[in-house]
C-alpha cells in the first residue's frame, strides 16, 4: 500500500544535524498495524520513497514521543528535489515488507546473539 503524506521538514540538531519529516500520526499508525510486524534494528521498516522526481529505498523510525514514524532526507534528494529545513513536502512512501523478516520475540533475537 502506498501512502501519500504532507508534512514539514525538521532538523534534528547536532554537529552535523540530520533532516528529517514526521510520517502523520493516521498514517503512522495504520503502518504500524498493518506492517509492525516487519521491523527491523530500533524498529525500523523498509520502504521506497518518492518526493518529487527523486525516489529511493530508505527505512523509516518509530519515534516514540511524537508517536509518528521518522523518515530520514539525504543529502543527494534534498539537494536534487530543494529541500530545505521548515519546507513543507508531499512524499509517498510504500513498506517494502520484503525486505525484512518477521520480527519473531526477544528470545530468538538473544539466542542468535549469543551464536555470533
Amino acid at each position: 500500500m502506498k501512502y501519500t503524506i504532507r508534512e514539514k521538514v525538521w532538523l534534528y540538531p547536532g554537529e552535523t544535524p540530520w533532516h528529517f519529516v514526521n510520517v502523520s500520526k493516521k498514517e503512522s499508525q495504520a503502518i504500524k498495524e498493518r506492517y509492525g510486524k516487519y521491523h527491523r534494528g530500533f524498529g525500523s521498516l523498509p520502504v521506497m520513497v518518492t518526493i518529487g522526481r527523486t525516489s529511493w529505498k530508505t527505512s523509516i523510525f518509530p519515534d516514540t514521543i511524537s508517536g509518528t514514524y521518522l523518515l530520514p532526507l539525504k543529502v543527494k534528494v534534498r539537494e536534487k528535489e530543494e529541500i530545505l529545513a521548515d519546507d513543507i513536502i508531499i512524499f509517498s512512501i510504500k513498506v517494502m515488507p520484503g525486505a525484512a523478516k518477521i520480527s519473531k520475540n526477544k528470545a530468538s533475537v538473544t539466542k542468535r546473539k549469543k551464536k555470533l
